[in-house]
């Protein structure tokens, strides 16, 4: 089960030790405290030690594009942002946050994920976030207590674990010219989640549309993510090829395909011969305890 992230408090009297991150100094309001927020990190596995985890500097690791923070008092909204890498106000360090917050006890939720300008991402509780738009992406996140008892500074740094499941899909032949769309059906899993468990909101499943852009006649990869309704998940990967008019070419169906939250599946295989049987189709999962098993 997904852990919530350890969240360190210190007094900003004592000495910041490697941060090297700017924070903007800001008059406390009575009763209040500046509260400066530092995304110090991605639990990451490595691809090349699949049993092994490092940590990876927010501003270096390409899989995250935006970072979504908020202080939650209950359920009450108090204080939300987010910040998008490439996009940044002058003077802003992304993973850097300030802000002012009443004394209290809160909820802080830290949210790191892949940015594309067209998605559509909502965080409206401790417990509810989604990705609205066409697709999910990886996420990462951090959840936890912090509480202001005085009108003293506050530094607050968080590290952030991955929740999100992959899936890839390579073709084992090349692409035809008149081929341009896979479309890729999950069976269960989900585009929201619950920042607080790292597990999905509901397993309706979904599916989305991935633009090959490969050259014609050569080999596809083509990536996805879902979120889970449990650590570990077996689902049912509908593939279907499609023309430049949308027409379903061919559809393949692979069953009981196994998922793992922080974990990358991989589905490997022909996708356009048209004598092409799901059986063909090899499984692979990495990041975590790899698996490999033969259709």
């Amino acid at each position: 089960m997904f852990k919530k992230s350890l969240l360190m408090i210190t007094a900003s009297g004592l000495i910041m030790t490697a941060c090297n991150y700017r924070v903007h100094q800001i008059d406390p309001e009575p009763q209040s405290a500046q509260v400066s927020v530092h995304v110090s990190g991605f639990s990451i596995a490595m691809e090349d030690q699949p049993s092994t985890r490092a940590m990876q500097d927010v501003k270096t690791y390409e899989g995250v594009g935006a970072i979504t923070l908020a202080f939650y008092s209950g359920t009450t909204e108090v204080y939300k942002t987010t910040q998008i890498k490439n996009n940044l106000e002058q003077g802003q360090t992304f993973g850097d946050f300030s802000c002012t917050l009443p004394l209290g006890t809160y909820t802080v939720v830290a949210l790191g994920y892949q940015y594309n300008a067209n998605d559509v991402f909502t965080l409206t509780s401790p417990t509810q976030a989604a990705f609205t738009s066409e697709r999910p992406r990886e996420t990462f996140s951090a959840v936890g207590p912090v509480n202001l008892t005085s009108t003293d500074p506050y530094d607050l740094q968080l590290k952030l674990d991955r929740i999100s499941a992959q899936l890839n899909i390579i073709s084992t032949d090349g692409r035809p010219q008149n081929i341009t769309k896979i479309r890729t059906t999950f069976s269960a899993g989900s585009k929201s989640f619950n920042p607080s468990t790292g597990l999905a909101l509901d397993d309706n499943g979904f599916s989305l549309i991935n633009n090959p852009s490969t050259n014609v006649g050569a080999t596809i990869k083509i990536g996805s993510f879902t979120f889970l309704s449990d650590d570990e998940q077996t689902m049912d990967i509908t593939i279907q090829i499609l023309d430049d008019n949308d027409n379903v070419i061919s559809t393949k169906q692979i069953e009981d395909v196994p998922f793992k939250i922080n974990s990358k599946t991989i589905l490997t295989g022909p996708l356009f011969s048209a004598t092409a049987q799901t059986s063909s189709f090899q499984l692979e999962t990495d990041w975590l305890d790899p698996i490999t098993v033969t259709f």
